[in-house]
């Protein structure tokens, strides 16, 4: 899988919730059942018999479904056999994942980029090193398409957070504009991963980031470890010299992935 498809929560969030309220219904949640398990195209005449519901009523309810995301339809004829007059209406199960986690929670991320770091090892490369190294190309990918995307021309250091700031916050992070040139991240998508392995998943994140900027070519803004308790152990900040320096990620907070040993403090990792 793309890096860009990696972070794209597409039910996660606002459209999990929105996605699942759409289930608080009985009749509905029982349709939605019903349509996943057969395996094939449902009328809405049979959704409507399993439920005990008019055809109607039925047709109500299968195109909540439909907008939600739940649910794609078309007119077909079932079974693929050919009657006079218009073709019925049918429904068949979408490939949405709905996630819903509040704070929000991404394991995916990490997933698959120590997937790839298997996959993808070199001979003599320590474990780690493949993560991390992974991690960055990840991060590199996602920051690239986000150029591409807006086509923002030189980023100085408050446009390069401004930037970053929108692709953070969609993915959990909850960013913490602090000052023009700090933005802190008030969540870890990665807890409670990130608690039982911090050294790995914290160096994980940060090479994550540090390859975000590199892709988007910041200037002037680094990817530091700032572990603080309740928080995530990243934050971007200014560096130390905004004078021409290069697309963050060579140097300053990101020449290392990991300064620090640990994510925890006296008062306990981060969530």
């Amino acid at each position: 899988m793309a890096s860009d498809d990696l972070l794209s929560p597409e039910s996660s969030g606002i459209a999990g919730v929105e996605a699942a309220s759409v289930l608080a219904d009985e009749q509905r949640r029982r349709m939605y059942g019903f349509v996943r398990r057969a395996r094939r195209p449902v009328t809405r005449e049979e959704a409507a018999a399993e439920v005990g519901i008019s055809a109607k009523l039925a047709a109500f309810h299968l195109d909540k479904l439909v907008a939600a995301g739940l649910l794609h339809a078309r007119y077909e004829s079932p079974g693929g056999i050919r009657r006079v007059g218009r073709k019925p209406k049918v429904y068949e199960p979408t490939e949405a994942d709905i996630r819903i986690s509040i704070p929000e929670r991404r394991p995916d991320i990490l997933a698959e980029i120590l997937i790839d770091s298997v996959l993808t090892h070199e001979p003599g490369e320590e474990a780690r090193a493949a993560a991390l190294r992974t991690a960055r190309r990840h991060g590199e990918e996602v920051g690239a398409a986000e150029r591409t995307r807006t086509r923002p021309g030189r980023l100085g250091p408050q446009r390069s957070l401004t930037l970053s700031e929108a692709m953070l916050e969609e993915h959990g992070f909850e960013p913490d504009r602090q000052a023009p040139t700090e933005l802190r991240l008030l969540n870890c998508p990665f807890h409670p991963l990130a608690a039982r392995s911090p050294e790995l998943v914290c160096g994980i994140n940060h090479a994550f980031l540090c390859g975000f900027l590199a892709g988007l070519e910041t200037h002037g803004i680094d990817a530091v470890l700032a572990p603080r308790p309740g928080q995530c152990c990243v934050e971007l900040r200014a560096a130390a010299s905004d004078n021409d320096k290069p697309p963050a990620g060579g140097d300053g907070g990101c020449a290392k992935h990991l300064e620090s040993p640990t994510a925890e403090t006296d008062e306990g990792p981060t969530p």
